[in-house]
């Protein structure tokens, strides 16, 4: 696998989720909007229904270890059942769909973005046999930690088969982090809260899983947080590349962590096209909402290619055709932000 670098410059992807069931259709948009020198990356879909879901489709992943859905949500069992062999069955579906549509391009695109659940939101979401959340449980969360870091090889694996010589990003999806450290996510019964975990257990669990990653071929490593009480330093302690966050509420002080992770050399991903409002913002106003602060922090505009531009949100809730839109918003917001950059 090559070890090329990403082109100096701003780029543009998209977070994962994607409307509609056709992972044909959306193979061939997103890399036809995300071509070189963007990011095109295996589309979500959870409308498809059960396992095609972010939380299934990581589980059906996990090693010696299976999951079924109970009407509470997805459940640690002993033996696979038919909702872990369908979240296996969609995926190996969408990398063999992404093999054929990389293979009849002229020229493949140079890297592809994966998305996994991260470890702690991953032990949030799933739960145990008595219905109660793996989170609860220390044993258990080691457990899937190990399980998850066991299993992305064969998963990196096959991703690098299907789109030979392409460098593999991956983004692992925290967006329960903030929940899980303060100690904020709700028992089965809802009346009382889980206890914290420490962040030394979840930058070990974090160290885990990207060092399997990162064993397996991972070129970059970026975890995928909220803009609320995200733990950059941790993260970034813990040896990821990157952040990927949505810049709309971020505070002074969390703009001033950023500023300090790109002068360390690491990659900001920059969710500053707000998905929710009906209408796409103007491309000026997208990239003045990351020059503003940028310039403000004293950072120069040369270092504004350790960026890549995402939308603020997943975009499964939208249509095919408003999606496809975003997309090449996006990436005129990066030709935006590289004339800004060459001043």
């Amino acid at each position: 696998m090559p070890d090329k670098a990403p082109p100096a410059e701003v780029t543009a992807t998209g977070l994962g989720p994607w409307p509609g069931e056709d992972p044909l259709e959306a193979a061939r948009i997103i890399r036809g909007e995300l071509g070189s020198p963007h990011l095109p990356f295996l589309a979500e879909l959870p409308a498809r229904g059960v396992g095609s879901d972010a939380l299934g489709r990581t589980a059906s992943l996990l090693e010696e270890l299976a999951v079924d859905v109970q009407p509470y949500g997805w459940r640690l069992v002993d033996r696979p059942g038919k909702d872990f062999r369908r979240a296996a069955s969609a995926l190996s579906t969408d990398i063999n769909v992404l093999a054929d549509v990389a293979g009849a391009e002229d020229a493949s695109a140079e890297e592809i973005k994966l998305q996994l659940v991260g470890p702690l939101t991953l032990a949030a979401g799933l739960h145990l046999h008595n219905g109660e959340r793996a989170l609860l449980d220390y044993g258990a969360r080691r457990d899937l930690t190990a399980s998850l870091a066991a299993g992305v090889g064969s998963y990196l694996a096959r991703v690098s088969a299907a789109v030979p010589g392409a460098r593999l990003v991956v983004q692992l999806d925290e967006p329960d982090v903030a929940a899980v450290l303060a100690g904020t996510i709700p028992t089965a019964s809802g009346y009382r809260t889980l206890r914290a975990v420490a962040a030394s257990e979840a930058r070990e669990s974090w160290r885990l899983v990207m060092d399997a990653l990162r064993a397996a071929g991972a070129a970059e490593l970026v975890v995928s947080v909220p803009e609320v009480e995200a733990p950059f330093d941790q993260i970034l302690h813990a040896g990821a590349d990157g952040i990927a966050v949505p810049l709309k509420a971020l505070t002074s002080r969390q703009w001033e962590q950023l500023a300090g992770a790109v002068e360390a050399g690491k990659r900001v991903w920059a969710g500053a096209l707000d998905v929710a409002a009906g209408q796409l913002p103007k491309v000026a106003d997208c990239v003045e909402s990351v020059w503003r602060p940028w310039r403000q922090l004293g950072l120069p505009p040369s270092s504004l290619a350790s960026l890549r531009v995402t939308p603020s949100a997943g975009l499964a809730g939208h249509s095919p055709a408003q999606a496809t839109a975003v997309l090449g918003r996006l990436t005129q917001m990066a030709d935006g932000l590289n004339q800004v950059a060459l001043g």
